[in-house]
């Protein structure tokens, strides 16, 4: 699930423990899925989320950086398209397409040491009023205090974890970040655990229809 650095290593085609609790929401998120929707996956990891879009008939592209999760994705997903790159404001020209309807990204951008080319990537590749879904671990004051207080931050955020977590996002952060490049309408959801302890958070954002 990279977009920058070093190769992310990817072993299976699994979802990852965090899919049962965000997938659901992201789901709702879209909308009305249509069959032929296009939909781009920044930072598709192993394809298992643009798996889920392509069994509802949407037309699918992946991309990230990561090269073993780009050929388990296209070994398990082969109606979708796959490409080894990463998120800046020349999706478009690089991949050769239109503007999508859909981006999604999935628990991505806490692990970037640069998001706003990313955010911007994103921006750029959406056509007028088009949808930008991502989720990152949520982490606001309660979760944070209650972190602290449990001792839970070396295990929480273990700086022994290679490509792990750098950035830990907030949902005012995560809006101010969006909002920066433009989108609008921010949607939020919180998943996994208690009300304000949750694991997750799905955030839809809009870009301007003009």
């Amino acid at each position: 699930m990279s977009t920058e650095g070093s190769d992310y290593q990817f072993h299976d085609s699994q979802a990852s423990h965090m899919h049962r609790h965000f997938m659901p929401h992201v789901f709702d998120l879209v909308g009305e899925i249509k069959p032929g929707l296009r939909v781009l996956d920044v930072g598709c990891g192993n394809g298992y989320t643009c798996g889920q879009f392509l069994a509802k008939g949407c037309e699918v592209t992946g991309i990230d950086l990561s090269l073993s999760g780009i050929e388990i994705a296209r070994r398990s997903h082969p109606g979708a398209r796959f490409e080894v790159m990463g998120a800046d404001d020349h999706i478009l020209e690089n991949l050769n397409v239109e503007p999508f309807d859909v981006i999604v990204s999935t628990e991505v951008v806490e692990h970037l040491y640069a998001p706003r080319p990313y955010v911007k990537g994103a921006f750029a590749a959406l056509k007028p009023g088009g949808r930008f879904i991502c989720t990152t671990p949520y982490h606001g004051y309660l979760k944070n205090l209650a972190i602290a207080l449990t001792g839970g931050w070396d295990k929480h955020w273990d700086p022994l974890w290679d490509g792990g977590h750098i950035k830990l996002w907030s949902r005012a952060t995560l809006w101010k970040l969006l909002s920066e490049a433009g989108f609008e309408n921010m949607q939020f959801r919180g998943a996994g655990r208690l009300p304000w302890l949750w694991m997750t958070m799905i955030v839809s954002v809009d870009k301007p229809k003009a």
